[in-house]
C-alpha cells in the first residue's frame, strides 16, 4: 500500500508539473481539468503517504478555505477546481528549484570556495563575513539547505571548538545570512512570488533588497563584535589555531581548486544572468521563466560535461525517491490556493482596506507599511514559513490597491519574512540550524537574534518611510 501511494504521489507531482508548463503556452481546457485533478491527487496521496498528523498546516488551510467557500455560497467543486490552480506557478517552481542540487553535487564547488577562502578568513570578523555571505550565495541554489552546507564547512574547520560562544559564532551568521537572502535572492520562492504578485520591477526589487542585505550584513558584523566581547572568548586566536591545522593537513592547494572556483562563478553568472537577460526581452511571467531556465541550464550543464547518462540516472533516482520529499510544501501551496480563492469570493479585501483606512484616521502617523512585517512575523510563530505567509499575504495584497510603489511593498513584506526566519522556532530555517548544532529553536532564534531582528526592522522601516514620505 505504501509503495502504491508513493507511486501515485510521484505520478501526480510529475503530471502537475508537466501540464503546468504545457498549459501555460497551450491552454487546452481538458488539460487544465487534468492539471487540477493532479493537484487533488498530490493532496490526497500526501495525506495517506505522509500522514495527516504531519500535514496540519496544509489541512488547516484547506479546512479554512472550505468553510469560507460554504459561507460565501460558492460551490465546493468550483472552489476546489480553481483553488488547486490558484498557486500553480508556485507549485511548478517548487518542483523544479531543488533540481539545481544535481549540478552542485557533480564537482566539489563548495569545498573549493571554502578552501580558497581559508587563507582570507583568518580573523573572527572576516570569518563571520565569509559565512554570512556564503550562505546568501549558496541560498541561490539550495534555499535553506545552505544553512546545513555552510555549517558543515564551519565544523570541518572549527571541529575542536565547542561551547555557547562558538555555537553562537557559527550559528548566527547562517541564520542571519539566509534571512537576508529572502530580501533579494531571485530563486527564493517567497521573494519571487511577492515580486510577481505585486507586479514589481525585478531589477529594482533585487537592487533594493541587496542594498538592505549589505546593510544588514554590516550590522551583523557589528553585533558579532559586541557578542564576542560579551562571551569573553578570543575567537580570532582559536580560529587561527584551527586554520593552521586545516591548511597543514588538507589538499586545498591542488590545481583543481582554482578551476572549480572559476567554474562555479561562471555557472552562477550563466544561470542567473540568463534569467535577467530573457526577462528583459521576452514577455513571460517570472514564476514560469525561472524554473524553465533552471531546467535548460541543468540539461546544458550535463551535456557540456558529457554526462548525459548521469542526468538520466539523477532523473530516475529523483522520480523513485526524491520527488516526494517536497510533498509537504506542495500541499501547503495547494491548501493556500484554496484559501486564497475562497477569500477572493468574499468582501475580505474590502474589509481589509476599510480597516487600514480606519486605522490611519485614528493614528495618522501610522501606515500599513509599519504593520505588514508583523503580519508575516505573527504567522511565522504559528508555524507558517516564509513561502506560506507570502502566498497568503501576497495573495491578499495583490487584490488591494495600495498607494505605494510595489517595490516598497515587496521590501516591507520580505523584511517581515526575514525577521520571522530569525526568530520563529517553528519554521524550517531555525529547525534546520537546531538539527545541526544541537541547540533549541528558542535559543537559535529568539535568544540569539531578537536584538538584531529589531534593528533590521528599524533600518528597513526608516528606508521605507523616507521613500514614501
Amino acid at each position: 500500500m505504501k509503495n502504491v501511494t508513493k507511486w501515485g504521489l510521484s505520478a501526480s507531482i510529475i503530471i502537475y508539473g508537466v501540464l503546468h508548463f504545457i498549459t501555460y503556452f497551450y491552454e487546452q481546457p481538458l488539460l487544465i481539468v487534468i492539471l487540477s485533478l493532479a493537484g487533488v491527487g498530490i493532496f490526497l496521496f500526501s495525506v495517506v503517504y505522509v500522514s495527516p498528523s504531519k500535514l496540519k498546516v496544509p489541512l488547516a488551510l484547506l479546512a479554512v478555505g472550505l468553510v469560507v467557500l460554504l459561507t460565501s455560497g460558492t460551490p465546493i467543486i468550483q472552489g476546489l477546481y480553481f483553488g488547486f490552480l490558484q498557486m500553480r506557478n508556485m507549485v511548478g517552481l517548487l518542483i523544479v528549484v531543488p533540481l539545481i542540487a544535481w549540478v552542485l553535487g557533480e564537482e566539489p564547488y563548495m569545498e573549493s570556495i571554502v578552501g580558497f577562502g581559508n587563507k582570507l578568513l583568518n580573523t573572527s570578523r572576516k570569518f563571520y563575513l565569509g559565512a554570512i555571505s556564503l550562505t546568501q550565495v549558496i541560498a541561490h541554489f539550495l534555499l535553506f539547505g545552505s544553512i546545513q552546507m555552510v555549517h558543515h564547512f564551519e565544523d570541518d574547520i572549527l571541529k575542536n571548538k565547542h561551547g555557547e560562544a562558538w555555537d553562537h559564532f557559527k550559528g548566527t551568521p547562517l541564520l542571519r545570512g539566509f534571512a537576508l537572502s529572502t530580501l533579494w535572492v531571485i530563486s527564493i520562492p517567497s521573494f519571487v512570488f511577492v515580486v510577481e504578485i505585486m507586479n514589481a520591477s525585478l531589477y529594482i526589487s533585487i537592487i533594493q533588497g541587496f542594498g538592505m542585505a549589505v546593510v544588514g550584513t554590516i550590522v551583523a558584523l557589528v553585533f558579532s563584535y559586541f557578542e564576542e566581547k560579551k562571551y569573553g572568548v578570543d575567537i580570532t586566536a582559536g580560529l587561527q589555531e584551527e586554520l593552521s591545522e586545516v591548511l597543514h593537513t588538507s589538499k586545498q592547494h591542488s590545481p583543481s581548486l582554482k578551476q572549480h572556483l572559476i567554474e562555479f562563478i561562471v555557472l552562477f553568472l550563466v544561470l542567473f544572468g540568463s534569467i535577467f537577460a530573457i526577462q528583459a526581452f521576452v514577455s513571460i511571467e517570472l514564476l514560469i521563466l525561472i524554473p524553465l531556465a533552471i531546467l535548460i541550464f541543468i540539461i546544458l550543464y550535463f551535456v557540456y560535461k558529457r554526462r548525459f547518462s548521469t542526468l538520466i540516472r539523477h532523473g530516475k533516482k529523483h522520480v523513485k525517491q526524491g520527488i516526494t520529499v517536497g510533498s509537504y510544501q506542495l500541499c501547503v501551496m495547494l491548501g493556500a490556493g484554496i484559501m486564497i480563492y475562497a477569500l477572493n469570493q468574499t468582501n475580505f479585501a474590502r474589509v481589509v482596506v476599510d480597516g487600514i483606512y480606519s486605522l490611519q484616521v485614528t493614528f495618522p502617523f501610522l501606515n500599513i507599511l509599519y504593520l505588514l512585517p508583523f503580519i508575516v512575523i505573527i504567522l511565522g510563530f504559528f508555524g507558517l514559513g516564509p513561502l506560506t505567509t507570502m502566498a497568503l499575504v501576497g495573495g491578499i495584497l495583490g487584490s488591494l490597491q495600495l498607494p505605494y510603489p510595489p517595490e516598497i511593498i515587496v521590501l516591507t513584506v520580505t523584511s517581515g519574512s526575514a525577521i520571522s526566519i530569525l526568530l520563529s522556532p517553528l519554521i524550517m530555517p531555525v529547525i534546520t540550524l537546531s538539527s545541526v548544532n544541537g541547540l533549541s529553536g528558542i535559543k537559535n532564534g529568539i535568544i540569539f537574534n531578537w536584538k538584531y531582528a529589531l534593528v533590521l526592522y528599524v533600518i528597513v522601516q526608516v528606508y521605507v518611510q523616507v521613500m514614501v514620505w
